[in-house]
């Protein structure tokens, strides 16, 4: 059980950086005597690459060792707050219950009260998590989002790869789903709680948002 060099090499491409950076043991060893015990898929994922700067310029924030030193908030918060939406409107944790399991369900609350699931694991949630705020972070982007309808969801999903994780019940009740025909590109398309979707799409090199267009340029309304 583990990420894998795959999983890595995957998110690297999605950012377009060259190296990856990650905590050292004992700004980990913080982490593991602030909750006694951390997944073990999580505790890779910081060693390897939770450092890297790149992942922490996009939409959303992750929370990471230094903000649970000098954050009140979420350093007194008995789960372990993964991911903040950018305007506070909901987190993604890991629950106090599931701190000793090696690879844990991730949930998301509105209210720090009631919590539904947003990945059935660490390792899907960092992989979809990553995957959709790569696609602000990227060099060459649509800007825009658009509206699909079904008939362009379908035409989309024809074209493009899925790839096989998500993100379920993130602001609103949103599911993400991630699309790509290149590794340094992406298309997350954004399903709402009545049905309806929207996507927002970009690339980390002008080659590869070329050959996105050339699969979705016709698809979508501006939102």
């Amino acid at each position: 059980m583990g990420l894998g060099n795959d999983f890595f090499e995957m998110i690297r491409q999605m950012y377009g950086v060259s190296r990856l950076h990650g905590y050292t043991e004992e700004e980990i060893a913080f982490l593991k005597q602030k909750y006694g015990k951390i997944p073990e898929v999580l505790e890779e994922y910081y060693r390897t690459a939770g450092k890297t700067e790149a992942f922490h310029h996009t939409q959303d924030m992750w929370i990471l060792p230094e903000h649970l030193r000098k954050w009140k908030a979420f350093a007194e918060c008995e789960d372990m707050i993964l991911l903040n939406e950018n305007q506070g409107v909901c987190q993604a944790a890991i629950l106090r219950e599931d701190f000793g399991k090696a690879d844990p369900p991730v949930y998301v609350s509105e209210d720090g009260g009631d919590w539904e699931m947003s990945a059935p694991s660490v390792s899907e949630f960092l992989a979809a998590a990553l995957a959709y705020e790569a696609v602000f972070a990227c060099e060459y982007t649509s800007e825009e989002f658009y509206w699909i309808t079904e008939k362009e969801f379908e035409l989309l999903e024809s074209r493009l790869e899925k790839y096989p994780f998500r993100m379920e019940n993130w602001i609103s009740g949103m599911a993400v789903t991630l699309y790509h025909n290149a590794p340094d590109n992406l298309v997350a398309v954004m399903e709402m709680e009545d049905g309806e979707r929207q996507m927002l799409y970009g690339a980390v090199s002008e080659e590869s948002y070329g050959k996105l267009l050339d699969a979705v340029a016709e698809i979508g309304e501006p939102v």
